[in-house]
């Protein structure tokens, strides 16, 4: 997951990582059971006909697959059901993976897999735990929570509405229409941005969530709300991977983005959005300073804001004699991590691109971020780029970007 939060003077946004899988074309898979084959099976089919409720839209087939006796359940999922009314959804399936069973009951570890209409190539996935029931040679739903570590979907948090643009599809529970129109416009501004630097193919277009609060965005991501407190915008989606790029999301926190001005809340949505599109050029060989300096340099380009206005913890760090000796490391990014610090960083990744691209150019900087992505692992990445698209090395080019702060910031 990548992101992007507030900083003194102004807002930033930080990184980390979801998996989601890709989606298989066919029938729910069922694998790794402890139940009997025919139990699964049974189980498999009664959520395949959830599935199919859910794509044709049709409530009572949805709430037929729920346990009759579980009326508060029966109730929230009725409720669940038309929260998903507005959602303009191409595909939805469960893929069974391992069942606990005791009698009639049954624990099932499931993955939901579904695709937006016109904007996921690939599928989101949610690791599903569904509790069930056998009653009369059936099983029904007795259950249905997040996996532990996962995080909820945007329509178990209420109604959700849309706002479509140009080049996003935003979708939002408990806040104005005009935030999601104004988050739209920001958006279709940003892809065309990120289109004119990042001159690869990629899919063109974002989805936005953008939840009614902070609580709200720490449940969507399965995190303590704490977690992105003064963090305007995430990212969701897997890094690096062969083919259509897993579906990401962009996730927007309310409170940390409805403080900022326009030039930050452009900001923020280019800067996700240059995550969406260098996913696949990205692996675990990317260091931090590279992927969320680009995602900088990319949201800034041709704002007009000077180094001292878009680096200002830096700029106190260099006046007061504390030049940064190294670039800046992955921990640096954290986000439990004093504001100060994780503004350098970004800061500090940030200048290093520019400095790329003033010196070597604009293509060479894309250039060596997909060079650097390529080498799959992070042992040597970096100087096998450095060494191959900017004919440098890592000391060499530290050397550089030290000086480049000094005569940017000093």
């Amino acid at each position: 997951m990548t992101g992007r939060g507030s900083g003194t003077g102004r807002k930033r946004a930080a990184g980390c990582a979801l998996v989601l899988c890709l989606l298989l074309p066919g029938c729910s898979a069922h694998s790794g059971t402890t139940a009997s084959d025919s139990a699964d099976r049974a189980i498999g089919r009664t959520l395949d006909r959830r599935a199919a409720a859910v794509t044709g839209h049709d409530e009572n087939g949805y709430l037929s697959v729920v346990d009759p006796r579980a009326k508060g359940l029966r109730t929230a999922q009725r409720t669940e059901f038309r929260n998903l009314a507005a959602v303009p959804l191409s595909s939805w399936q469960y893929r069974l993976g391992e069942v606990r069973r005791t009698g009639a009951t049954a624990t099932a570890q499931v993955e939901l897999r579904y695709r937006i209409t016109g904007y996921d190539s690939a599928p989101v996935a949610d690791r599903r735990t569904i509790e069930l029931v056998e009653r009369g040679g059936r099983w029904y739903l007795d259950g249905d929570s997040p996996a532990t570590g996962a995080g909820q979907q945007l329509w178990q948090q209420g109604p959700v509405h849309v706002a479509r643009g140009e080049h996003s599809l935003v979708l939002g529970v408990g806040g104005s229409t005009g935030l999601l129109r104004r988050v739209a416009a920001a958006a279709d501004r940003a892809v065309p941005a990120v289109g004119r630097a990042w001159q690869r193919k990629w899919a063109g277009r974002v989805v936005v969530l953008v939840p009614s609060s902070l609580d709200a965005m720490g449940s969507l991501l399965g995190s303590p709300a704490d977690t992105y407190r003064g963090i305007a915008a995430v990212t969701t989606g897997e890094a690096g991977g062969a083919g259509a790029a897993p579906a990401d999301r962009i996730i927007v926190n309310p409170d940390a983005y409805g403080g900022l001005s326009e030039l930050g809340r452009q900001v923020i949505l280019t800067h996700e959005t240059t995550h969406v599109a260098t996913r696949t050029a990205t692996s675990a060989a990317t260091p931090l300073w590279l992927s969320e300096g680009f995602a900088d340099y990319v949201a800034y380009r041709g704002t007009g804001s000077s180094p001292g206005e878009t680096a200002p913890e830096l700029q106190r760090a260099v006046r007061s004699g504390s030049l940064p000796a190294t670039l800046p490391t992955d921990a640096d990014f954290g986000f439990r991590d004093s504001a100060d610090r994780l503004a350098r960083a970004y800061e500090g990744g940030w200048l290093a691109c520019r400095l790329i691209a003033e010196h070597w150019g604009e293509r060479k900087l894309t250039d060596f971020y997909r060079a650097v992505g390529a080498s799959g692992q992070r042992d040597g990445g970096v100087e096998k780029a450095m060494n191959d698209v900017l004919g440098t090395d890592p000391d060499a080019f530290t050397a550089r970007w030290r000086e480049y702060l000094r005569a940017q910031l000093d």
